[in-house]
């Protein structure tokens, strides 16, 4: 039987947990959280491919909670987005998670499986991946970002475009389908949003091909990992602002819709899987079914049953934390996750606790509205 991977709501609590994983396996004895040594986090944003075979990328991490941390702000301060730090948690508040509470960081992740080249979106699993071009013989880079994407209406659209354009301080050129919906609930726009701390485009942008679609920054940083823009892709402040200078006019961008990723590392195969967008025209369960049939395609030879009974366990989970298959179990992935300090900062002019919360809520409400419009 597998056991869902959750974080239980304090150390003695995770480490009962996880003395429950010992004796399941032939590998080495679980280390207790209390006896592990305190690492550096993992660079968030950027990775290195060893091999050219290599599609699992990242670190699973843990840190443990301190003061008035907040989900919200341990997944900036670790490059997640909120989303995917939620669905990896679900058993801890993501307001109050408390003092001293252990929370699994999602840094692993498994590519895409498109071409490695540009810009690669992957709206299942709201991330965004960048192959920069390098020398011949040296390794291949990764940079990886959060995105926040379309909401149930207004979907960012899926296939190959590139990027044409791109403006530092944009205006905001409002468009008219946006500008009916803010008048409809008494909050109308202005045809042009200057830019300035006010403009939801942030401080960077890169037009793309695909008419009315963008990739930008935003000043609604607690959006970002979530489903709540209007098709645009947004990224954390930091994070447009370092792609901005990598990222050339005519480079490509293929966005994808793929819930559930297999990969490999050292010999050794990974799934990862995320809860299907509740408005995908394809079922969850022939999604996977079609990844079993182009793994087994690709090995030249059937998965085991017993993998297979497996990948399903997992995909019914939908954690979006990659677990390394034929172990039988999903908690290995704490037993190896690294515990690591705890970086978060107060930045004294962010917006109070009450405040995001309630703006949080009211993009849900404006969310589940929409939904039940459609």
């Amino acid at each position: 039987m597998l056991l869902p991977l959750v974080l239980l709501g304090g150390c003695a609590a995770l480490e009962d947990f996880l003395d429950t994983v010992r004796g399941q396996r032939d590998s080495a004895p679980v280390v207790p959280l209390s006896q592990r040594p305190i690492a550096d986090p993992i660079q968030a944003n950027h990775f290195v491919l060893t091999s050219p075979d290599q599609s699992v990328i990242g670190t699973p991490q843990i840190v443990f909670t301190r003061g008035e941390d907040t989900l919200s702000d341990l997944a900036r301060a670790y490059g997640l987005g909120y989303d995917e730090l939620i669905a990896a948690n679900p058993d801890v508040d993501p307001w109050l998670p408390g003092e001293q509470t252990p929370v699994l960081l999602p840094t692993q992740y498994v590519l895409p499986d498109v071409p490695r080249q540009g810009v690669i979106l992957n709206i299942a699993s709201k991330r965004l991946f960048y192959f920069p071009d390098v020398p011949d013989g040296q390794q291949q880079i990764v940079k990886s970002y959060p995105i926040g994407i379309g909401r149930v209406g207004w979907e960012t659209p899926l296939g190959a475009t590139t990027v044409v354009a791109k403006a530092k301080n944009p205006q905001w050129f409002v468009p008219a389908s946006v500008r009916r919906e803010h008048a409809e609930k008494g909050d109308p726009l202005p045809s042009i949003v200057p830019a300035g701390p006010d403009n939801p485009l942030g401080t960077r942008v890169l037009k793309l091909e695909m008419p009315g679609y963008l990739i930008h920054g935003t000043n609604q940083p607690y959006g970002v990992g979530m489903r709540v823009s209007h098709g645009c892709v947004r990224l954390y402040p930091e994070n447009i602002e370092l792609l901005y200078e990598l990222v050339e006019i005519g480079e490509t961008v293929m966005i994808v819709n793929e819930p559930y990723l297999l990969g490999w590392r050292d010999g050794e195969m990974y799934f990862e899987g995320h809860a299907p967008l509740e408005d995908d025209t394809i079922s969850p369960a022939d999604r996977l079914e079609s990844l079993l049939q182009d793994q087994e395609n690709k090995a030249g030879a059937p998965l085991r049953q017993a993998d297979k009974d497996q990948l399903r366990a997992i995909a019914s989970v939908a954690n979006g934390v990659p677990v390394r298959v034929g172990l039988h179990d999903m908690d290995e992935v704490l037993a190896r996750a690294v515990l690591v300090h705890n970086t978060v900062e107060i930045d004294p002019d962010a917006p109070t606790l009450l405040e995001v919360r309630e703006m949080m809520d009211e993009v849900t409400r404006e969310v589940e509205e929409e939904s039940e419009s459609l």
